[in-house]
């Protein structure tokens, strides 16, 4: 920890973010036209997108457990680079099978990324500051979709599908230079050797914790619904602010947890924030399902999202002192949020087939409801 926060090194990892972010992002973007590049594929297309998602399921606690093992700054390094190269390499858009396995590795490198910045920006800001710096970080997923879409798809329509990723590579490998050249090493105590037993007990550890479990346990029901709502709300909003209320959706979560959410935080704890956040999230759903589709209450549950967003990175650090808990946190935040993205939007559209918008509503009430109760039956355990 620190007296002093070193916001240079803060918003470059923050940018390196941004690239990390923008291995879902690049392909999410294109996604419509990859079946011209690919025109046999079929439903494998598919997995072009998922298979980052899905090893962030698998993955992701052992990421944590890795990372602090190889050390912050290397693994940090080591992600950036190797996600440079398979840019580069997917710029040549190979065949298929060759295009899946270098998405698979880019998981990896994905995962790495996500469990480093986190950790290393949190021992790199000093604790007055770590409210703003962590829910920064929070915002690199909403700002990367929407720089991709505002300069990604222009790039693409001057100069074609592999432009984009050669885009990205430039943008990894010089944040790669930058933190190779001015983030030192942390101080941190030796990790024992990784094995597939150690590795199966440290899931069992982290999980029974209440302080190392909490953030994730809270993140899965916010992923859950975040992605899933902005896929399935824009049929229910009025043709004339569909295109507005959906491009200002993320923008207002953004503003309102780097501003709002960074102040409150001065004065509560990041868990109560979350509750707070969830609450309020309720609080907007009953009022989209007294008025369907109204942008006035879309705006308040996005805000509301916001809220949840930023204190759930922010708790951390709150509820775990060690540079090694804190990675493990932040894994279990990569693991538990890749299940929630992964099946939040199916789940979500099944039930609306069945039970139409009331259902949909009060289903997303019932999974905030249980993110509350997750939050405040961990806090009872830290308590005892």
């Amino acid at each position: 920890m620190t007296d002093r926060t070193n916001f240079l090194l803060v918003f470059a990892l923050w940018g390196a973010g941004l690239g990390a972010a923008g291995q879902y992002a690049k392909i999410s973007v294109i996604f419509d036209r990859l079946p011209a590049v690919y025109p046999d594929a079929g439903a494998a297309l598919g997995f072009i997108v998922s298979l980052v998602g899905f090893l962030g399921i698998v993955l992701g606690v052992v990421a944590g457990l890795v990372v602090a093992r190889i050390r912050y700054r290397r693994a940090m390094l080591w992600a950036l680079w190797a996600g440079a190269a398979l840019s580069l390499f997917q710029a040549t858009l190979p065949s298929l099978p060759l295009m899946l396995l270098s998405r698979g590795l880019e998981g990896v490198s994905h995962l790495a990324m996500v469990v480093a910045a986190p950790t290393l920006i949190a021992q790199l800001s000093a604790e007055r500051h770590r409210g703003f710096t962590l829910t920064l970080w929070s915002t690199f997923f909403s700002v990367a979709f929407t720089l991709l879409v505002a300069l990604g798809l222009p790039l693409v329509d001057a100069m074609g599908v592999p432009a984009l990723f050669v885009a990205h590579a430039i943008w990894l490998a010089v944040f790669a230079v930058i933190l190779g050249l001015f983030l030192r090493p942390l101080e941190v105590p030796p990790e024992g050797a990784l094995s597939l037993g150690g590795i199966l007990r440290d899931h069992v550890a982290i999980y029974r914790s209440p302080s190392i479990a909490a953030p994730g346990a809270g993140w899965m029901f916010y992923t859950f619904c975040f992605l899933a709502i902005l896929t399935v709300l824009p049929p229910f909003i009025a043709p004339e602010w569909r295109a507005w209320v959906m491009g200002a959706m993320p923008l207002t979560s953004i503003a309102v947890s780097l501003t709002l959410g960074v102040f409150v935080l001065r004065f509560i704890s990041a868990v109560m924030l979350v509750q707070i956040g969830f609450a309020l999230c309720i609080v907007a759903l009953l009022w989209l399902w007294a008025a369907p589709g109204l942008p006035a209450a879309c705006l308040v549950l996005a805000g509301a999202l916001g809220l949840v967003q930023g204190a759930s990175f922010a708790a951390v650090p709150q509820l775990n002192d060690t540079a090694a808990h804190q990675s493990q946190a932040y894994g279990g935040l990569a693991q538990t949020g890749n299940l929630g993205n992964t099946l939040g939007t199916p789940v979500l559209l099944a039930v609306l087939g069945v039970a139409g918008f009331p259902g949909l509503i009060w289903t997303c009430i019932a999974v905030f409801g249980c993110g509350i109760a997750a939050h405040a039956w961990m806090a009872a355990r830290r308590a005892h």
